[in-house]
């Protein structure tokens, strides 16, 4: 048997370390949310979120051992196993799986309970590499990108199915990724203006002006073209899906949307409009992060938390709690460090000697940066509230768990950089 190599002096241990600050970081906060100050109750009380997330700390500490055990030719072999098995696990869900919170999502074993969707996205990232990475694999190629989009929708709709609308969002992330390896930018764009126009369309009353403005930009930039029959072309193409989308505005609100996803973009428009109602969680969210202040109102002290007015707050709304106590400078420093370690896997990621390493580092800084922006954007009001976690903050198993699987393959695969599969 050939003898394991010793990757201790080949681990990215500033990766390791900002890990290690965020899972202990997000420990405190999960206490800080549950505290009662009547009772004070142990850190480490099991009945609290704080003592069951330190053994789901210490089960994160033996999966990262598990996977840096495993020779790591197996993650490229596998992949398309792993991919398989997460998916049957999150079709099993959808027939014997419980509800919590509205959600079919998880499989229960006894007391315990797991959420294969947070593993759907490590699982999606390993198949999507190895689909990229394979040897003379074209991005520009149709047939490439249609299953490229089949390999992350298929997750999404049983995501969809499973009524986890916010997970399944996140898979959209890997576009970023696609970008990266070669595919136009073109659907991307046309992505992020639909979204703009839809909000747009929503906040302007008056259609004529939404029309007329963005007919002004759609003919100043295709003006700027070099051929008329293009030009005239791109305009008219331009035009038409402008106000399909504005036209669509109304029918997707009232008749694809449920009440709950139509109140949460009231919410995103308007909260002010029924703060008692839908408005209820972005503004007593906004009312925690801003009266931290400067500092913050100091640990454990927080008001706002004590008396529950933040639904989830040690799960989605995890950063009104650090809002709250450690005030503006400790949000700088959770977003420091989430920006630290953003830019820390992608330098790991532009590092890599074969493809399939890069895309797949590629692929865990997208899905870092869809939390990390939505979870944060939606509890200061910029996003609409769609429940994901922050990772490594927010309290829970199995997102504990994926974050950390999806993290450490990557180290994992960095520390063997010199070993080159195949071709780039």
């Amino acid at each position: 048997m050939r003898r394991q190599e010793d990757i201790s002096g080949k681990m990215d241990w500033l990766t390791v370390l900002i890990y290690l600050v965020m899972v202990v970081l997000g420990w405190l906060n999960i206490y800080a949310a549950v505290y009662d100050e009547t009772v004070h109750p142990s850190i480490f009380d099991l009945s609290l979120n704080s003592g069951r997330q330190l053994i789901f700390i210490a089960v994160s500490f033996i999966i990262i051992l598990a996977i840096l055990v495993v020779d790591m030719r197996f993650y490229e072999t596998a992949a398309w196993l792993i991919y398989g098995v997460v998916l049957f696990l999150m079709v099993l869900v959808l027939v014997v799986g419980r509800e919590v919170g509205g959600n079919k999502a998880w499989l229960g074993f006894g007391s315990f309970g797991g959420q294969p969707s947070e593993f759907a996205k490590f699982a999606t990232a390993l198949v999507v590499a190895k689909v990229i990475g394979s040897i003379g694999f074209r991005m520009d190629n149709l047939r490439n990108q249609i299953i490229l989009f089949a390999l992350i929708g298929f997750p999404m709709l049983i995501i969809l199915a499973q009524k986890d609308t916010g997970t399944a969002l996140v898979f959209t992330a890997f576009v970023l990724v696609f970008f990266r390896e070669g595919m136009s930018p073109f659907l991307m764009i046309v992505g992020i203006a639909s979204a703009v126009i839809f909000i747009l369309t929503l906040l302007v009353q008056n259609e004529l002006y939404l029309y007329g403005g963005i007919g002004i930009i759609l003919v100043i930039t295709i003006l700027a073209g070099k051929k008329k029959f293009k030009r005239i072309a791109l305009l008219t193409i331009g035009a038409l899906a402008v106000a399909g989308v504005i036209q669509s505005v109304d029918y997707v609100i009232n008749n694809v949307m449920k009440p709950h996803q139509q109140n949460r973009i009231r919410a995103l428009i308007n909260p002010d409009a029924d703060p008692l109602g839908y408005g209820w969680n972005v503004t007593q969210s906004k009312i925690a992060i801003g009266s931290g202040g400067f500092s913050g109102k100091g640990f454990l002290e927080g008001t706002q938390t004590k008396f529950d007015f933040v639904p989830e707050q040690s799960t989605d709304f995890i950063f009104c709690t650090i809002g709250e106590e450690h005030g503006w400078l400790g949000s700088l420093v959770v977003v420091g460090l989430f920006v630290t370690l953003l830019l820390r896997i992608v330098y790991l990621a532009e590092r890599q000697k074969n493809r399939f390493a890069r895309v797949y580092g590629y692929s865990v800084a997208s899905i870092f940066f869809f939390h990390f922006a939505i979870n944060i954007g939606m509890t200061i009001g910029l996003f609409p509230v769609i429940g994901i976690p922050l990772p490594f903050f927010s309290y829970g198993g199995s997102a504990l768990w994926g974050f950390t699987v999806l993290l450490f393959i990557l180290l994992k695969l960095d520390a063997h950089r010199g070993q080159v599969l195949q071709r780039l």
